[in-house]
């Protein structure tokens, strides 16, 4: 039986177009008859102590005006520009993000992550908040408050920036399927082309490659 396709996305929970990337990516793989296996994983667009946004400054506004709300209507997505101001450092959210993958929800939690932000101005940067939320979606509520506290899971989303570092994102959301980096919100059919590309170079990878040592062995 063929492995599935694995599909790695690098998003923030700040970031509207990683939650309008939700819609094109179910589109792709849905009813697709390839399998897929997708991994978000954590970017930090602004780490502590760098700044973050404020609602009330010209830019936001002015790029949810641009590019945001219209691209939300193609796709018929309700988003909102958040009014948490300034808008709030994301590591605890995703160490929280850890928790819930290592209890098969992590999916789960990311897109109740972006719902509470850009359709409920939740701030994601309060404990209170996340861990109601997280007990929202059937994880264990004094589990995931304690390993937040404890910051038990500190250290992998450490090592998962480092990934992001190691494969230069520097923008998200950012997609590697396959070999195939996609950066930005994708087209389905982008999507479904590198699904299928992915596939035949794993398939490739069966035939291809094989060779024969000097000592004798093949």
């Amino acid at each position: 039986m063929a492995e599935p396709v694995k599909i790695k996305i690098w998003s923030d929970y700040v970031c509207p177009f990683c939650m309008l990337a939700e819609g094109p990516l179910e589109e792709a793989i849905k009813n697709f008859g390839v399998e897929v296996n997708v991994e978000w994983m954590p970017f930090e667009l602004r780490p502590h102590p760098q700044p973050t946004l404020r609602p009330e400054d010209e830019y936001l506004p002015s790029i949810w005006e641009q590019a945001v709300y219209p691209m939300a209507r193609r796709l018929g997505v309700d988003i909102t520009l958040p009014a948490v101001s300034p808008q709030p450092y994301t590591a605890l959210a995703f160490e929280g993000y850890q928790y819930a993958a290592e209890h098969g929800l992590g999916t789960a939690y990311n897109q109740r992550m972006f719902r509470a932000f850009f359709q409920e101005s939740q701030d994601l940067g309060q404990i209170d908040v996340l861990v109601a939320l997280a007990a929202e979606i059937g994880l264990d509520e004094a589990g995931f408050r304690a390993a937040l506290a404890d910051g038990t899971y500190r250290a992998r989303h450490q090592e998962a920036l480092r990934e992001a570092a190691a494969h230069r994102v520097q923008s998200v959301p950012t997609m590697l399927v396959g070999d195939t980096r996609i950066e930005g919100v994708p087209r389905p059919a982008q999507l479904r082309k590198a699904i299928l590309d992915a596939q035949a170079q794993r398939a490739e990878g069966d035939v291809y490659g094989a060779s024969c040592g000097i000592d004798g062995s093949c």
